[in-house]
């Protein structure tokens, strides 16, 4: 299909082969109220079970897996309403399924709440006892294992209820925040390539710092600062506020550092994160270089952040139909097997994938679904080469979807946000590899190395970098230091000129990038960027390099969903987190990527 450059199609005028099948979840909207109604009479019985879990076993495997049954198809529910509002916004229909539904998800999700605290009210033995005698609750060991093991962080009921009711001001920061930069904020305008006037946006700043006009660039930084800059004070206050929200929380449930109450739900060693820092910040020299290489690539005397985004190599025009990238696709998935490309042909032959622009369609791309649905993913595809590369990402996601939810429970049937991202840039890493050992020309290849570095620097240096500022600032407030705008901008510029060294040119906006940057309030989640990127190029390679053993342990890892920690299942993949291996291996493969850029340079 060739979409017009001048208008975009309405959903109707979308062959039905290029739209994604939602009654492969409920035929129609009758079935979806039908169900709705039922989900809605098991979950009274579920609350009916309030009070009863801690009289013995069968009440609890009664209760969790009621439990389990309203939330799996409350999921349904909710994805079906979701991906049907996603597809065509324009559509009535859809938007009040979606309203409809996120409300009853949200009345569901409170009467399911009552479960954890109360199994939590069971001695810790007796739930021990109950489970070697119980063959129907092993299921749930590990789940059960893991809640145990927060009972050191657990208050009393009286305290509990305290923090529970204090929950909205302690996200006020963050909303604050947003509702400034969101709403609030005025930015200036600027004059676009062809001289026009161009009023600045959040969207519009990512997109003009792409610009291959140095000065639309230049403009663009300064202008987009400008409007944060008189709120320097006023942000400080709210970050500064969220930041000692995560250190009291810390302390009131018993922790030893912010970091540790961050990490320990999900049972990442702080290890982890000290290992990431220092790894990255022990081959600095090499990104230093690669800022070099990038300089002399773009023909500048001197190298700005504002000249990061725009592609240092140019763009290689080239057309991929969807068809032709489906077809790339199973090519450079083959190292993974039959097993894998079967379950990808199913993604391209089931009507799974939503693929081109209509009006009212949601932007972007994502992977959805839920457990016992397809693993649907919708996308925009234009024919571009950065099409191809989202629609490998997204098949990563739905891929490990499939494979988890077709192997594991229902309480399974989900992967933390820590592996979250392995999958997609594996796949991602896998395409690259293929096309450059497919006959690319010096241009494409340039175009495929510069990508893989950029991801490399935006994911793994930058994100880093941020997890670096994030652990000073709880630090910080710790030791019971103030966090005004003066000290998070000095830090922060200190941490600007250590990652990027003598190459960068340090612009006066740059100290205050902390004022925009919403993910410093996520309390230590950046961080898993990092480490997810490095542990898929390391499982990538062993694929590429070891055959069939690797891919049995990749493939089993897919499978495995939240069956155990995430550190244990990437260990059994063949990666370990708790050493610097995979990081440094990241870096090692980051040098030889950079050194063959140079090579290939005009």
């Amino acid at each position: 299909m060739t979409l017009s450059a001048n208008s975009i199609p309405t959903r109707a005028e979308i062959p039905v082969e290029y739209t994604w099948d939602l009654s492969q979840i409920f035929a129609d909207v009758p079935a979806w109220e039908q169900e709705r109604s039922a989900v809605e009479a098991r979950a009274q019985e579920l609350a009916a079970l309030q009070g009863t879990l801690a009289q013995g076993p069968a009440q609890l495997l009664a209760a969790l897996t009621l439990r389990d049954e309203v939330a799996q198809r409350l999921h349904a529910l909710y994805v079906y309403a979701l991906h049907r509002k996603d597809s065509d916004g324009t559509d009535p229909v859809g938007q009040g399924l979606a309203e409809r539904a996120g409300s009853f998800a949200a009345r569901i999700q409170a009467v399911l709440a009552f479960i954890e605290p109360e199994i939590l009210t069971i001695p810790a033995e007796t739930l021990d006892e109950w489970l070697a005698a119980t063959p129907g609750l092993q299921v749930y060991r590990y789940a059960l294992e893991k809640l145990n093991r927060q009972r050191a962080h657990i208050r009393s009921a009286e305290v509990e209820q305290v923090m529970a009711a204090l929950s909205d001001i302690v996200r006020a920061p963050y909303a604050t925040f947003s509702m400034l930069t969101d709403a609030d904020l005025q930015f200036p305008t600027i004059e676009d390539e062809q001289g026009q006037p161009v009023k600045l946006s959040h969207a519009r700043y990512g997109r003009l710092l792409e610009s291959h006009d140095r000065r639309v660039r230049r403009d663009a930084f300064k202008g987009y600062y400008s409007a944060f800059l008189p709120f320097r004070n006023t942000l400080a206050t709210t970050l500064g506020a969220a930041i000692r929200s995560h250190v009291i929380e810390a302390r009131l449930r018993n922790y030893g550092s912010a970091l540790e109450a961050a990490l320990a739900p999900n049972e990442i060693p702080v290890e982890v994160y000290h290992n990431l820092i220092a790894t990255v910040e022990a081959n600095l020299p090499r990104f230093h270089r690669y800022l070099t290489v990038r300089r002399r690539l773009m023909g500048l005397d001197d190298l700005h952040f504002y000249d990061l985004y725009v592609q240092p190599v140019p763009d290689v025009e080239m057309t991929i139909p969807y068809r032709e990238a489906c077809d790339l696709m199973r090519e450079a998935f083959r190292p993974l097997g039959p097993e894998y490309g079967a379950a990808l042909d199913q993604m391209f032959t089931r009507r799974w994938i939503d693929v081109y622009e209509n009006v009212g369609k949601r932007s972007g791309a994502y992977s959805g679904g839920s457990y016992g649905t397809p693993p649907y993913i919708l996308l925009n595809y234009q024919d571009r080469l950065r099409d191809v590369f989202t629609l490998a990402h997204e098949l990563g996601h739905s891929l490990h979807s499939y494979f988890t939810r077709a192997t594991q429970p229902f309480v399974y049937g989900e992967y933390t946000i820590f592996v979250a991202e392995v999958a997609s840039t594996l796949n991602e890493a896998l395409l690259t590899h293929y096309m450059l050992q497919s006959g690319a020309d010096e241009a494409l290849r340039r175009r495929l190395l510069a990508q893989q570095i950029e991801e490399i620097r935006g994911t793994i240096f930058r994100q880093t970098m941020f997890a670096a500022f994030e652990l000073w600032m709880h630090e910080q407030a710790e030791r019971g230091q103030p966090l005004t705008a003066d000290a998070l901008s000095q830090h922060y510029r200190e941490l600007v000129v250590r990652y990027h060294g003598p190459e960068l040119v340090i612009d006066d906006e740059l100290a205050y990038e902390w004022l925009r940057i919403p993910h410093f309030y996520y309390q230590f989640y950046v961080y898993q960027y990092a480490t997810g990127l490095s542990a898929a190029l390391a499982l990538s390679r062993q694929i590429i390099n070891e055959g069939q053993p690797a891919v049995e342990r990749y493939l089993r890892f897919l499978r495995s969903g939240s069956s155990r920690s995430s550190i244990d299942l990437l260990r059994d993949a063949g990666v370990d987190m708790t050493s610097p291996a995979p990081i440094q291996a990241a870096m090692d493969t980051f040098a030889e990527l950079v050194s063959q850029l140079e090579q290939l340079a005009p």
